[in-house]
């Protein structure tokens, strides 16, 4: 099992956030890869999920969330928590804390990530209505794309249900181009790319709008507002960081991403993460917990 990942173009969001990526190597193969051109406007990637684990044994994975929405065909012997009762497609909004399931069985997922503000920009539903949520896709798309994409022969070929989903949603794109959804676009790419970007206020005199602005579009699109898209992604690169095995002390990592106290860093991680820095930083190097290893500024006992 492991990760098997295509670079995209022009990338909206990134493809960091599992935490410990080893471990779930170990137990999910994970493939990506570039949406098609008809849906590409719109879709970030194509990915999907395939395990088979003996019985009784399990696998926590955890995600750290992204400013995007998902669409998905979910099947296996133990269906997802969160997913709606009887339901095999579904949309899935932007996870406004750490996402955790728990992988048991067999199980295939085969999905497509929205770009920011993708879907609502598609369908013209305000993204919020999403968000910490999964819903029934026909109560977003048209019922005949659901129905196709339900079909189990088609999502046993990752690459066909893709592009059946890509060419249902292509047919739904709006005869003129959307000013606002471009523009969210722009600030979220800038947001990612630039990790000297720290605050919302720089984001929109960037872009020639207004901070209120900002937070109006995208909490239409997105479905959360431009200041927890920028903390997440500079989180995303802490966490980054830690797992190459940042080596230098906590508070210079705070420092760079954008934090000038500590204490208001570490908050916001454990937070997002479920832990402090210290404590996940020794999770995923167990050995730098025990070895004398230099943690921010103090050798360790």
């Amino acid at each position: 099992m492991g990760d098997r990942t295509k670079a995209t173009a022009t990338a909206t969001a990134s493809t960091a956030g599992l935490l410990r990526p080893e471990e779930f190597a170990r137990n999910v193969d994970l493939v990506r890869e570039p949406a098609g051109a008809p849906a590409a406007r719109w879709v970030e990637n194509r990915w999907s999920l395939r395990w088979r684990l003996p019985r009784g044994r399990w696998y926590d994975s955890e995600v750290l969330p992204h400013p995007t929405c998902s669409l998905t065909v979910e099947l296996g012997s133990h269906p997802r928590a969160g997913m709606p009762p009887g339901e095999v497609v579904a949309v899935t909004g932007v996870c406004s804390r750490r996402f955790d399931v728990e992988v048991r069985g067999w199980g295939r997922v085969v999905g497509l990530r929205f770009r920011p503000g993708g879907l609502a920009a598609l369908t013209g539903l305000a993204a919020s209505a999403w968000t910490d949520r999964s819903v029934p896709a026909v109560a977003v798309l048209p019922a005949t794309l659901v129905r196709a994409l339900a079909d189990p022969d088609l999502a046993a070929s990752g690459t066909e249900w893709a592009e059946t989903a890509e060419r249902g949603l292509a047919a739904l794109a709006p005869a003129e181009p959307d000013p606002r959804y471009e523009l969210v676009l722009e600030v979220v790419a800038d947001m990612l790319a630039d990790h000297r970007l720290l605050s919302v206020a720089a984001a929109a005199e960037r872009h020639g709008t207004s901070v209120r602005t900002l937070q109006r579009w995208f909490t239409q699109y997105v479905g959360v507002g431009p200041k927890w898209v920028l903390a997440r992604y500079r989180l995303h690169d802490a966490v980054a960081d830690l797992d190459a095995g940042w080596d230098g002390t906590l508070t210079d990592l705070a420092v760079r991403y954008g934090w000038y106290d500590q204490a208001h860093f570490t908050r916001d991680f454990t937070a997002l993460v479920g832990m402090t820095p210290g404590q996940y930083r020794d999770r995923v190097h167990p050995l730098r917990a025990t070895s004398g290893a230099t943690r921010d500024g103090i050798v360790a006992p």
